[in-house]
């Protein structure tokens, strides 16, 4: 490997390292932005004190998770300008342009309601508090609208032209490039995964507390002291409401239930539209090398290799592949080997991202199935077993978004704009030093300062809902010498 590929590959690493840092907040704080909405809602509607605990339970962890989001976002973009000058300068007027557009609209419209939403509740009205919860969770989906727009459009590009300096710039409407013809249906399979990374979390911090729950009940039956006096209920968490737990639980189950079927056959439509306008990146992920004149099969598993071209030890189920893709067992399929070599992408790595994604796509629809099965029996509550899968599952939307992504870009090699600009054509003249130096920085400094922020909302979670959940407290403001904007007008 010369330098140069040397010092791509580290800018590649970087890039990769950072996104997945940052995708893992937005994912959360999408569906948790709208998971707030709804819960003021139905506070609004019904009245009931539990869904105010719950708002301002959660409202904490989204304020933590938003701000992180927001920093590893800052962060991530300054590569476009060292790492990536090439492709910012040739793809600037039309990428440019439309993140710019994300600033404009959503993160003015975050900025300008998430004091009030966070600060806001005893200082405005019922109604408007409401209202800036409602435009908080638009400004997170605008903000998806964007940047799924320019990534769809590296996939899929349309609308454009090149300029005499080698640029591209936007030829007719802009109607052309934002709504490319993978956008729509990346949109949807993303913003249902943030949905579904959302309610498993709430999910699992809701099966902890029944567990935990469960489990001091069991240490009062179990004890000589009376089942009401004080040793028998002393719990690390003794302030985690019941009925707040409970309804969290439920709403997440719910969730999970009725949003992973309509999720996998969004995936389902997004790999037919990928299938028609990048087929390498979707024999990649099938590990389809060679053609299938009379029916593809389906490998399930096996090992990949570019330099072989084949999948050694593969398990498949024979004319399935074509089934899928193709709604005809006996469809003839193209492979990998229609293609030149310089344009396979790392085959092994998105076959097995590929099957990642999958697979957990499949548990959350069999965690729904089963939170089903024990509600239609009225033991929801009480099953053990269900509340510890709920629990193992926290953590695997963002799995499957971080490893939807590592299929969705490195399907996408050896291309930045696809068929179009390649990433070798793409990166900054560095010198590899430069490049590992800055990397490992970027790892030293995301682990401790992430780390951190995520052990803090882990916390949180611990804590539990209480009855009667303070509201976010402004003292950090005030510790700080700055006066809330709401009582400005007071002090003058």
């Amino acid at each position: 490997m010369t330098a140069a590929e040397t010092a791509l590959l580290l800018a590649r690493l970087q890039f990769g390292f950072t996104v997945s840092f940052h995708f893992i907040f937005p994912s959360f704080s999408i569906g948790l932005a709208s998971y707030l909405m709804v819960l003021e809602g139905l506070r609004l509607r019904t009245g009931k004190p539990v869904y105010l605990d719950l708002f301002r339970f959660w409202v904490k962890i989204f304020a933590v998770a938003f701000a992180m989001g927001v920093v590893s976002g800052i962060v991530m973009s300054y590569q476009f300008g060292t790492n990536w000058s090439v492709f910012s300068d040739k793809a600037g007027p039309v990428i440019g342009p439309l993140m710019a557009y994300e600033v404009l609209t959503a993160f003015f419209l975050e900025a300008g309601f998430l004091g009030v939403m966070l600060f806001g509740m005893k200082r405005v009205g019922k109604g408007l508090h409401f209202a800036a919860t409602c435009m908080v969770a638009l400004g997170t989906f605008i903000s998806a609208f964007w940047i799924l727009s320019v990534n769809s459009w590296m996939q899929t590009p349309t609308g454009f032209a090149m300029n005499a300096q080698g640029q591209f710039v936007v030829a007719g409407s802009w109607a052309a490039v934002i709504f490319n013809p993978s956008f729509p249906n990346r949109l949807v399979h993303t913003v249902i995964a943030a949905y579904l990374t959302t309610s498993l979390v709430v999910g699992a911090c809701g099966a902890w507390h029944l567990l935990t729950d469960a489990r001091r009940r069991g240490k009062a039956a179990s004890s000589d002291e009376p089942a009401g006096s004080p040793a028998a209920v002393t719990s690390p968490h003794p302030t985690a409401s019941g009925e707040a737990v409970r309804t969290m639980f439920s709403m997440a189950m719910w969730m999970a239930a009725l949003v992973a079927p309509v999720q996998i056959l969004a995936g389902d439509m997004q790999g037919l539209n990928t299938l028609q306008h990048q087929p390498a990146k979707v024999l990649a992920m099938e590990g389809d090398f060679d053609p299938s004149p009379n029916g593809a099969p389906l490998i399930l598993f096996g090992l990949p290799s570019n330099a072989d071209g084949k999948v050694h030890y593969k398990v498949e189920i024979p004319y399935a592949g074509s089934l899928i893709l193709k709604h005809d067992p006996h469809a003839p399929l193209q492979g990998l080997k229609d293609f030149p070599r310089d344009q396979w992408a790392p085959v092994a790595v998105v076959f097995w991202s590929f099957r990642v994604m999958v697979g957990l796509g499949f548990a959350m629809l069999g965690l729904g199935l089963w939170s089903l099965a024990a509600r239609t029996r009225r033991k929801l509550y009480d099953w053990k077993w269900l509340h510890r899968a709920a629990l193992v599952m926290g953590p695997s939307g963002f799995v499957a978004v971080i490893a939807g992504w590592i299929t969705t870009e490195v399907g996408r090699q050896p291309w930045t704009i696809y068929g179009l600009l390649r990433t070798s054509q793409s990166a900054s003249p560095l010198a590899t030093p430069a490049v590992a130096t800055s990397l490992a920085a970027f790892v030293v400094v995301y682990f401790a300062v992430f780390g951190i922020g995520v052990w803090y909302i882990l916390k949180l979670m611990q804590k539990g809902p209480g009855a009667h959940e303070a509201e976010l407290s402004d003292a950090p403001i005030r510790s700080a010498g700055i006066t809330p904007v709401a009582q400005m007008g007071d002090e003058a």
